[in-house]
C-alpha cells in the first residue's frame, strides 16, 4: 500500500513550488536554512507555543529556554534532563512540595534585559495566577496541562526561586521543561501602550504584539513573522551558552502540512530540509543525494479509546481485539517503507519502565476475531466505531493513510470504523477537552501521538483517574483505583530505582488492560540536502538546530 500523489496533492504541491519562488536564499556569505514542517501554520511564538511538540521543537526551543532542559546532543544516547536557565535543584528534604531552584547568572533577554528570580515568577504567574495582569488563558491549555501539580514561584534572591507543587512530585524538574521564559520587560512594554483602561483587553493586545515581537533568551532570535506563511528566526550570536551559539546565520520556518507538497518543494531545491517525507518518495529522495535521518523516538502513535459510560471500547475483550488486529510488521515495510518501530506498549522490552506485562501484543488475527465473537460480534454483526484523527502534525507520522491501513485491517476482525478527519491544532485543542466533549463529534477514540520520555506525558497524564480534562489528556476518562495507587506511589517515590520499579508496574498494568491501540513508535524522519551537515538526529521529538552547517 503506497501513498499516491492525488490531483489535490499535485496541486498543493504546485501551489507551494510558485509561492516558494519568493522564499529567501542566501545572499553572499548569509547561509539560510529552509525547513518544511508538517504544521498547517506556524506554531505559536508567544513563549508557549502551540501545535503540539513539532510546536516545541520549531517556536519553542529555538527562541526560548527554560528551567531545565533537554540533552540533544547524542543520536545514540536517550536525551535526559540536564540544567537550562537553572543550574541546580533540590526538593526540601522536610516539605517535598517544595523546591529550590538556582538560576544561571549572566542571561539576558533578546531585548536586552535580565533574566532573574523575578522574570521565573513572572513566567509562572502567567499561566497560574489568574489575577496576574499578564495572566493569558490561552497559553494555560498547552502549559498547565504538562505541568499540572505546580502551584506557585516565590522569590528568594535574585537568582533563587522556590516552586511549591500541590502534591510531593518527583516529575517536577522535567515537567517545567515545558515551561518556557518570555521577557517580562517586553510584554510590559506591549501592555503600556495597548489603548483603552480595560486590564484584560490590554494584556490580549500586550500578547497579541509580543508574538509578532517575540523576546526569550534562546538562541535564535526573531527576524520576521508572517502568519500562516512563515517564520524567520536569525542566530542569536550573544547567546549564554556559547557552545550553542548558531552556525547558521537564518532559520525559515514553512508550514506544509502535505506530505507530497513537502516533498516536491524539497526535491525542487525550494526548501532544504523536509519533516516527514513521502514514504513512497524516498528511493527518489536517496538517487538524487538528499540525506534520510530517522531515530527511533520516546514516542507512541496510538488509539485512546473513551471509557465513558456506553463506549464499546469499556469491553476489555474488544480493546484486546484491536491490539492483536494489527500487522504492524505489513504497516511498516509495505505503507511507511521501514520508517516505524511496531508497538507492543508505550514502552519496548529493555526499558527500565516496561515491566512484564501478560498481554502479549502482537498480530494474531485469529485471537482477535474469537475474542470480538465472545463479545458478541461477527461476519454479520459488526462493531461501529469511530476515531478522530488528523490530515498531518507534529509526531502524527503519515495519519490519514495509517488509519486508512487499520480500518482495513480492523474490518477483518468485525470492526465497522468511521474515520473523522479534521485539522492537527484541532484535534490537539479537542484532546484536551475530552470524549465527553462535543468537538469528539462522537468518536469513541482519538488519535493522538504522544511523548514518552518522562513518566507524567508517557503514563500519568493519561492513566490517573484525576487527569480527565480539563486538568490534563486522560481523554478517555480512565478511572481505574490500580492506575492511581501506582500513580501515587511513583510520583511520592524520590529514589529513582524505587520510582522506576513503580512505574514498570504502572505501565505492565496498562498493556494488560489494553488501553490503548498501540501501533507504532516514530523514528522522526527527515530528508535535508547534502548541502546541510553537521544534523544530530537525537532519541527525541526534538532537535538542536545550534551546530548545524550549510555549505553554499
Amino acid at each position: 500500500m503506497l501513498i499516491k500523489t492525488t490531483a489535490r496533492a499535485a496541486l498543493i504541491a504546485a501551489l507551494a513550488l510558485t509561492s516558494a519562488a519568493a522564499w529567501p536564499r542566501a545572499a553572499g556569505a548569509e547561509t539560510v536554512l529552509r525547513i518544511g514542517m508538517t504544521a498547517a501554520d506556524i506554531p505559536r511564538t508567544l513563549g508557549q507555543p502551540d501545535q503540539g511538540f513539532e510546536g516545541n521543537r520549531f517556536t519553542g526551543l529555538t527562541m526560548y529556554d527554560a528551567l531545565t532542559g533537554w540533552d540533544l546532543s547524542s543520536a545514540d544516547k536517550p536525551s535526559v534532563v540536564i540544567p537550562g536557565l537553572a543550574t541546580e535543584w533540590k526538593v526540601d528534604d522536610a516539605d517535598k512540595t517544595k523546591w529550590t531552584f538556582k538560576l544561571r547568572p549572566g542571561v539576558t533577554f533578546h531585548d536586552g534585559t535580565p533574566f532573574n528570580a523575578d522574570a521565573v515568577v513572572w513566567n509562572v504567574d502567567k499561566v497560574l495566577k489568574q489575577d496576574a495582569p499578564q495572566f493569558d488563558p490561552s497559553q494555560v491549555g498547552v502549559t498547565a496541562s504538562r505541568m499540572p501539580t505546580l502551584a506557585s514561584a516565590k522569590k528568594i534572591d535574585d537568582m533563587t526561586v522556590e516552586l511549591t507543587t500541590k502534591e510531593p512530585d518527583s516529575f517536577l524538574p522535567i515537567n517545567l521543561t515545558n515551561l518556557f521564559m518570555a521577557s517580562p520587560a517586553k510584554w510590559q512594554h506591549f501592555y503600556d501602550k495597548a489603548e483603552g483602561t480595560d486590564a484584560k483587553a490590554k494584556s490580549q493586545a500586550a500578547w497579541a504584539a509580543f508574538a509578532k515581537d517575540a523576546a526569550g533568551t534562546g538562541p535564535w532570535k526573531m527576524a520576521s513573522f508572517t502568519p500562516r506563511e512563515r517564520l524567520e528566526l536569525v542566530k542569536n550570536a550573544d547567546y549564554w551558552n556559547k557552545a550553542r551559539v548558531p552556525k547558521i546565520d537564518k532559520m525559515v520556518l514553512l508550514p506544509m502540512p502535505e506530505a507530497n507538497a513537502r516533498t516536491a518543494a524539497l526535491l525542487s531545491g525550494q526548501v532544504d530540509w523536509v519533516e516527514a517525507p513521502a514514504p513512497d518518495a524516498l528511493p527518489e529522495l536517496k538517487q538524487r543525494g538528499f540525506k534520510l535521518y530517522a531515530n527511533e523516538q520516546p514516542h507512541v502513535w496510538p488509539w485512546q479509546f473513551s471509557r465513558v459510560e456506553g463506549s464499546p471500547w469499556n469491553d476489555i475483550r474488544v480493546r484486546k481485539a484491536a491490539n492483536l488486529c494489527v500487522d504492524r510488521e505489513g504497516l511498516k515495510d509495505g505503507l511507511l517503507a521501514g520508517l516505524m518501530v511496531p508497538a507492543s506498549g508505550t514502552f519496548e522490552p529493555g526499558h527500565p519502565w516496561r515491566g512484564k506485562p501478560t498481554f502479549e501484543i502482537k498480530y494474531d488475527k485469529p485471537a482477535a476475531q474469537k475474542l470480538m465473537q465472545e463479545a458478541g460480534f461477527g461476519p454479520n454483526k459488526k462493531l461501529t466505531v469511530k476515531i478522530q484523527t488528523s490530515a498531518s502534525g507534529s509526531g502524527q507520522m503519515q495519519p490519514l493513510p495509517m488509519n486508512e491501513y487499520l480500518q482495513q485491517a480492523l474490518a477483518e476482525c468485525y470492526f465497522d470504523v468511521q474515520l473523522d478527519v479534521i485539522e492537527w491544532n484541532t484535534l490537539f485543542t479537542n484532546w484536551r477537552r475530552g470524549a465527553k466533549d462535543p468537538s469528539a463529534n462522537g468518536s469513541n477514540a482519538t488519535n493522538v501521538t504522544y511523548a514518552a520520555m518522562d513518566p507524567f506525558f508517557a503514563l500519568v497524564r493519561f492513566l490517573q483517574s484525576g487527569m480527565a480534562p480539563p486538568v490534563s489528556n486522560n481523554w478517555g476518562y480512565i478511572n481505574n483505583p490500580k492506575f492511581d495507587e501506582l500513580v501515587k506511589t511513583a510520583r511520592q517515590t524520590f529514589d529513582p530505582a524505587a520510582r522506576d520499579a513503580a512505574l514498570a508496574e504502572l505501565h505492565a498494568a496498562s498493556v494488560d488492560d489494553a488501553a490503548f491501540l498501540y501501533v507504532a513508535h516514530d523514528v522522526g524522519p527527515r530528508a535535508i540536502s547534502p548541502k546541510v551537515t553537521g544534523v544530530i538526529q537525537p532519541k527525541s521529538w526534538f532537535i538542536d538546530f545550534s551546530p548545524i552547517s550549510m555549505t553554499p
